[in-house]
């Protein structure tokens, strides 16, 4: 079996400036997104874990460094979703911008693309499902910590629990807070914790 304590990155400036759609902008964390990722430093002290992967953006990677204390194997792909022409903004620039590309994402995101020009859902969980198999083939029997992004995250997360798509905005991932799971050949997915 294998054990997963999955993280959404700390706090950067696009989350705190009204949550704006950050997902390949490659920003750094605010100081309350490092003392975020200090505090769950805490938290996981002396819990055993073999290995700590991210996602290869700043945000990421800077996030589980400070977690860990050791320099994380960044992985593409755990980068956050392309989200296109939506880049840069917040849900209600681009709504009023295109709400028909929104009603499209938020009514199926597995086949929309994000922003009219990014990812769809499927593409989002052919890459985390891929890096999943292969943690649970390279770590059996172990515990990984893994900082990756909010939408990724969800997707991954209401895929596993056999949720519609489009109700992956109802999974609230928290900046920073520990999501811990375990992946099992004969039991599945198993959430244990979720923004502990």
């Amino acid at each position: 079996m294998l054990t997963v304590y999955l993280l959404r990155h700390g706090e950067t400036q696009y989350n705190a400036d009204g949550n704006r759609y950050c997902g390949r902008t490659d920003i750094d964390l605010t100081e309350k997104g490092l003392a975020q990722a200090n505090h769950v430093n805490t938290l996981l002290k002396g819990k055993k874990i073999d290995a700590v992967y991210s996602s290869p953006l700043l945000r990421a990677k800077r996030t589980a460094e400070i977690i860990s204390g050791r320099k994380p194997i960044t992985d593409e792909r755990l980068v956050e979703i392309d989200f296109g022409l939506w880049e840069g903004k917040t849900r209600a620039e681009f709504v009023s911008e295109s709400p028909l590309s929104w009603e499209q994402w938020a009514n199926a995101p597995e086949m929309a693309k994000a922003g009219e020009t990014g990812e769809n859902g499927n593409d989002v969980l052919q890459r985390m499902n891929s890096f999943f198999k292969e943690m649970q083939t390279k770590h059996r029997d172990e515990s990984i910590l893994v900082v990756a992004h909010n939408g990724v995250n969800r997707l991954f997360l209401a895929h596993q629990l056999g949720m519609p798509l489009q109700n992956y905005r109802r999974i609230l991932q928290l900046n920073s807070a520990v999501t811990m799971f375990d992946l099992d050949e004969d039991n599945g997915f198993v959430l244990n914790m979720l923004n502990g």
